[in-house]
């Protein structure tokens, strides 16, 4: 499956190839791939595109991100989450659209709410709506 970036082509900030492991953390502006490891805090408005063999354990506050590999910790998420049907997460998530596709595996809970991306800006607070 291909995932387009809302950016133009060539917008890609940077890639983690397999083989590699980055701990610590990660910013970028409009998009970055994983298809090695990569454990701590992402934080950015763009983009994070996980590939199949790509796997992330931490943090992640992101404008969207596109799971193929895997992904495990926390998911704050500007405006979309979509897992693949390869694509494995563990994680509690906040966001405002949630694509899983047929095939994929999803172990955890999801928030969805339109006040997702001011709780991803203001940081990882809880944000409660009342009816």
């Amino acid at each position: 499956m291909i995932f387009k970036s809302e950016g133009k082509q060539g917008d890609l900030n940077g890639f983690l190839d397999g083989g590699s492991h980055l701990q610590g953390e990660l910013r970028f502006d409009a998009s970055f791939r994983v298809d090695g490891k990569l454990t701590g805090l992402v934080e950015s408005e763009g983009d994070l595109i996980v590939g199949e063999a790509g796997e992330v354990d931490g943090e992640l506050r992101v404008g969207q991100v596109f799971v193929s590999g895997t992904v495990k910790g926390t998911i704050r998420a500007l405006r979309k989450v979509q897992i693949a049907p390869t694509g494995k997460v563990f994680a509690e998530i906040e966001t405002p659209a949630l694509v899983i596709e047929d095939g994929a595996t999803f172990e955890g809970r999801c928030t969805m709410s339109r006040d997702a991306a001011r709780a991803t800006a203001a940081g990882p607070k809880r944000v409660s709506q009342k009816a």
